[in-house]
Formats: C-alpha cells, sequence, structure tokens
C-alpha cells in the first residue's frame, strides 16, 4: 500500500512538472525581431559617386549607376561577409567633355550591431578589390592609367537601413569612402565620395 501510494505521487508530481514547463513555453512571448538570425540578402541601390580630375585640383564631377551588394551571415554576433558590385559613369567631364566609366568589385566583412526592437538597423563595412576604369577620360585625358583595366580599391563606411519584415529592408542611405589607385602621373590615388539608396531582399 505505501510503495503504491508512493509510486502514485511520484506519477503526479512528474505530470504536474511536465505541465508547468509546457504552459511556460507555450506562454512566452515570440522572440524579438531583433534576436532572429541573420539572413543572406541582396541589395539593389542607385549609386552616386563624387570625384575629381585631372589629378591635383578638384575640377570635380558626379558619376551615377548602380550596385549590387550580396551579404552572407557568418556569426550570430553580427558579423557578415559582403561583396559588392558597383558600376558608375560620367560624361562632359571638364572643358573637353571627356567621359568616364568605372567599375569596382570588393569583397570584406560587414558588422551589424543589435539595436533593440527598432527597424532602424545602422552597419559598418570595409571591402577591398577591384577597380576597372575606361572612357576618353582614360585613354586620352589620362594616358598614364596603364593600370586602368584592374586597380586596387578600397570601399569603407556603413549605412542604415529599415526593416519592413523578415523578407525586405529599405537602404535608406549609405555613405563610404571609395579609394581607387588607378595611375594618373601625380599621386596614383583617387579619393571618392559614394552615396547609395534602394532595396535589399532576404533570403
Amino acid at each position: 500500500m505505501r510503495f503504491t501510494i508512493t509510486a502514485t505521487l511520484s506519477l503526479l508530481l512528474a505530470i504536474a512538472a511536465v505541465s508547468t514547463q509546457s504552459a511556460a513555453a507555450q506562454g512566452a512571448p515570440a522572440s524579438p525581431p531583433h534576436e532572429q538570425p541573420l539572413r543572406a540578402e541582396l541589395a539593389l541601390d542607385y549609386s552616386y559617386i563624387r570625384s575629381n580630375a585631372p589629378p591635383a585640383s578638384c575640377t570635380c564631377f558626379n558619376l551615377n549607376g548602380g550596385s549590387a551588394t550580396f551579404a552572407w551571415p557568418v556569426k550570430q554576433g553580427g558579423f557578415a561577409a559582403v561583396g559588392d558590385l558597383t558600376v558608375d559613369q560620367a560624361s562632359g567631364i571638364g572643358s573637353s567633355g571627356l567621359g568616364l566609366r568605372l567599375a569596382t568589385l570588393t569583397a570584406g566583412t560587414r558588422y551589424v550591431p543589435r539595436i533593440g526592437h527598432s527597424p532602424l538597423q545602422p552597419f559598418a563595412q570595409v571591402l577591398a578589390g577591384l577597380a576597372h576604369a575606361s572612357g576618353t577620360l582614360v585613354g586620352q585625358g589620362t594616358p598614364a592609367a596603364i593600370n586602368a583595366g584592374a586597380a586596387f580599391a578600397a570601399n569603407m563606411g556603413g549605412g542604415l537601413d529599415l526593416r519592413v519584415n523578415r523578407r525586405f529592408s529599405v537602404r535608406l542611405a549609405e555613405v563610404d569612402y571609395l579609394l581607387t589607385t588607378v595611375h594618373n602621373d601625380t599621386n596614383n590615388h583617387q579619393n571618392n565620395l559614394r552615396i547609395s539608396a534602394g532595396a535589399i531582399l532576404r533570403f
């Protein structure tokens, strides 16, 4: 009889413990958006570049184009591997009306900090790769640009995204310092400001 009572009490305690855990799990709130796993994403942006020519002066001009950026999360702490392809062009540069097409292909690391429940998501990144310059500004205006086909490029900056839902965000603004090293017979580097904005799809 005592064994039966003990067994019955043990069984009731076990059932109560399991029921309590199940109720707690069902009553727990869903993970907030900022705790969701990072997702791979593709950003398609309009790109604006502010540059200058010839070297050692500031006959500044604007380039317009687009960029595609792919980010793949590598750590849930907020890091991602990033690849960026940007193509911009300009015409009517200087008094001679020269043209330039500048393409950059860079890759590197992005840091995306967690900032709570806000739909706004900042990020910072450092990328490096190659730049390809073509057009009459290279062929006629800068004969020294012997490495215009493949010059070193670096892209450093950050931006701010607005999360709409799990699959879609808007890139409100991204601002980068874009360094290119096309030979120009003076200092062999160009300091460019790149500003972009667009849409982001997550997978």
